[in-house]
């Protein structure tokens, strides 16, 4: 058994942030199928109680709870009062989004690196302290330890060249076939090399909204065939961007003299991520927009959405930071604690 296999036993439902999730948890702590679930939402879409309750519905077709049964992944009433989440969602992603169909002018965005860039590598590069560092491998937990599952979903609904470049994407994300070779795993010996607990979601209830909603929009797009193209978008998105957040990040924790597995994590995605970006942009989108052009603009929204929310995690991060205080809802703990 491996560290992460131990981790996945490990998820255990979180508290509630308001009604809209306390109606998913109740539910979930009895058995099928749903009563009283909500009929419509007026939550800040954005917010801690509608992007937990995604969250929590989202994860019954991942690795699920303890003590949840899995006949929830499908239950009616529980998938209807998703979708009414995700309307919310996708209704305020689309609204604060520009749009359009300009997909390589979207694309050479991503590569164009500001002069005075002022990110969340850039800060962990240059004055970064360990214990920020700390608050930000626990937040990015709550997806790298699922790292490249969500983009798994498209993978059927793609055809010819484009799925065949995006399995090999894939492959590289999942290790080539070596189980201690996955970016998962290699996030979970991070995680251990930080002293931090590499339970899988163990900081579930540390991760602020703006961390939950990066990781919902994966699965709402994952999980959705009518948005295949956005989540094409996404994985573009990550891969064009990674090699040089990566290569900053691998600086900064050297600069700190962190564990080996910290650096390696990110030092693993600077030279495999920046062949990626070339597959996806010419292999994946080229070929998927050749022969359904139509998707072109849901290409454009997923690239778009994902740069709005990581800006939104940065821009929350750093706020807390340059403060001195924490960015996370709870503090860490010290592990064994």
């Amino acid at each position: 058994m491996t560290s992460l296999d131990r981790a996945v036993d490990s998820a255990v439902l979180p508290a509630p942030r308001g009604p809209l999730s306390a109606a998913v948890l109740n539910a979930l702590r009895g058995a099928p199928p749903a009563v009283d679930l909500p009929s419509d939402v007026t939550a800040d879409p954005y917010g801690e109680d509608l992007q937990l309750a995604l969250h929590v519905c989202y994860e019954l077709h991942y690795q699920g709870f303890a003590d949840v049964t899995e006949d929830w992944e499908w239950e009616p009433e529980l998938l209807r009062f998703r979708a009414v989440l995700e309307r919310a969602f996708l209704d305020a992603l689309r609204a604060d989004v520009p749009g359009g169909d300009d997909i390589e002018g979207v694309l050479d965005e991503l590569l164009v690196e500001p002069v005075d860039g002022a990110g969340v590598s850039h800060f962990i590069k240059d004055r970064g302290e360990w214990w920020q560092v700390r608050e930000y491998f626990a937040l990015r937990s709550i997806y790298h330890l699922k790292e490249a599952d969500p983009h798994a979903w498209v993978i059927p609904r793609l055809r010819g060249k484009a799925k065949a470049a995006l399995v090999a994407v894939e492959f590289d994300e999942f290790g080539g076939g070596r189980g201690d070779r996955m970016h998962s795993q290699l996030f979970a010996n991070l995680l251990v090399g930080a002293d931090l607990d590499h339970g899988y979601l163990h900081y579930l209830e540390h991760a602020p909204a703006v961390v939950l909603a990066t990781v919902n929009l994966m699965s709402m797009c994952g999980l959705r065939r009518s948005l295949r193209g956005a989540l094409v978008g996404h994985f573009a998105a990550a891969e064009i961007s990674t090699a040089p957040s990566a290569a900053r990040m691998a600086k900064g924790l050297e600069r700190l003299g962190a564990h080996p597995d910290c650096v390696e994590f990110f030092t693993e995605h600077i030279e495999a991520d920046a062949v990626h970006e070339q597959i996806m942009r010419r292999d994946v989108i080229g070929d998927l927009l050749d022969r359904e052009p139509e998707l072109t603009g849901s290409v454009v929204f997923g690239v778009q959405a994902t740069e709005l929310l990581e800006a939104r995690l940065g821009e929350h991060l750093l706020r807390a930071w340059e403060k001195g205080q924490t960015a996370l809802r709870l503090p860490l703990q010290p592990l064994g604690s």
